[in-house]
């Protein structure tokens, strides 16, 4: 378990950092945004040190100013765990984008597009594979996913939108176009490291089916169906757990299945939609 943990740490800290390096030494030196929170603590600083001459307030801090209310939201709404670790990412990140000199590597517009979109989503990629987050817009996804059980890529496109228009409007009309490239190719890489879904269903085929299911119960409160199932080449008779879950859970539940049933066989499939309850209340 403690292994576990520290190896959770260090993935965060080097998706922070890799999320930082994408910022200081591409986008930002060629005016180019990010997505979600990142992009709006862009915006806020240009708009800022623009429009305003104040220069004091980087990009970094503007970022953890953004995420503080979600946080909290996310405490209380989400969970303990998943909040912690979403905000001590945005701490690491902070702190290593105040560090980090902004330094233009390239004065090719679109290579910085294009290669701060493959660090960035490679960063919030792993860090979200770890059960953790890059915080803003998914530690929201989370909370409408608990509260609502609704479609959350209106809320995503939403912000992003409003992210590429004023990048238009704070520098040149161009700008919004390598923008909106940005976004693309880092929505590709997070989608190749981690899921591109929002909601998926994990069918896990085990010996251990009570242990596990009251273990999944505890951990992530949702609802569970027992299939009776037998193995074809051993044919012992089986349980199959099947659950949906966000894909914000997919660590938790992996992390789970080892603990219980290291043997166990799991198959996690796209979920296009769901109908009836979603959450099972404690």
């Amino acid at each position: 378990m403690f292994y576990f943990e520290v190896k959770r740490i260090v993935v965060v800290i080097f998706g922070a950092l890799l999320n930082a390096v994408a910022l200081n030494f591409f986008l930002i030196p060629a005016s180019v945004y990010g997505s979600g929170f990142t992009g709006a603590a862009q915006l806020l600083f240009d708009f800022f040190s623009q429009v305003l001459g104040i220069t004091s307030i980087g990009t970094g801090i503007w970022l953890f100013i953004l995420n503080v209310p979600v946080a909290i939201l996310g405490w209380m709404k989400v969970g303990k765990g998943f909040t912690i670790y979403s905000l001590f990412s945005v701490a690491c990140m902070t702190v290593m984008l105040e560090l980090l000199p902004i330094q233009a590597l390239s004065d090719d517009i679109i290579l910085n597009a294009v290669f701060g979109g493959v660090i960035a989503g490679v960063g919030v990629g792993l860090t979200l594979k770890w059960g953790a987050s890059t915080g803003g817009m998914d530690i929201v996804v989370m909370i409408l996913s608990r509260l609502k059980d609704r479609p959350v890529g209106t809320y995503f496109l939403l912000l992003n939108g409003v992210i590429i228009i004023l990048a238009g409007v704070l520098n040149e009309p161009a700008n919004a176009l390598y923008t909106l490239v940005t976004l693309y190719v880092s929505t590709r890489v997070i989608d190749a490291i981690h899921t591109r879904y929002e909601k998926v269903t994990a069918m896990i085929v085990t010996t251990k089916s009570d242990e596990l299911s009251k273990a999944i119960y505890n951990k992530m409160v949702r609802g569970i169906t027992i299939i009776p199932v037998k193995g074809g080449y051993t044919q012992q008779d089986k349980n199959m757990l099947m659950l949906v879950i966000t894909r914000y859970e997919l660590y938790d539940l992996e992390h789970i299945i080892k603990e219980v049933d290291p043997s166990a066989f799991m198959n996690v499939v796209e979920t296009a939609g769901i109908y009836g309850f979603f959450r099972k209340d404690k």
